[in-house]
């Protein structure tokens, strides 16, 4: 999985592409995003678009910050980005949530 991040300036916000490879999505007929920015609701989820090649990706902008975030795929597997910025304990038994800084 990545980010990447580019910076706009005229809107002084970062376009932010969150890309799920096609072997983290093997067999997902559908990836979506849920964080901090959409109030971790998975009925506002970032649907992300499926590739050529397999692999889903989506952009997002956001203002500058640290921003919680993970992946569900087909509605029922939450899954982390393994490339995010950080890790922190997202308060539900032993899990982790990504980070992305920006």
């Amino acid at each position: 999985m990545a980010l990447t991040k580019q910076f706009v300036k005229s809107k002084s916000v970062y376009k932010v592409t969150f890309t799920v490879p096609a072997e983290a999505a093997v067999e997902a007929k559908k990836v979506a995003l849920v964080g901090e920015f959409n109030g971790w609701n998975p009925a506002e989820a970032i649907a992300l678009k499926k590739q050529k090649d397999g692999s889903f990706k989506g952009i997002v902008e956001l203002g500058a910050g640290e921003y919680q975030f993970r992946y569900i795929l087909d509605d029922e597997k939450w899954q982390n980005d393994p490339e995010a910025d950080k890790f922190v304990p997202a308060g539900v038994e032993d899990t982790e949530n990504s980070v992305v800084v920006l």
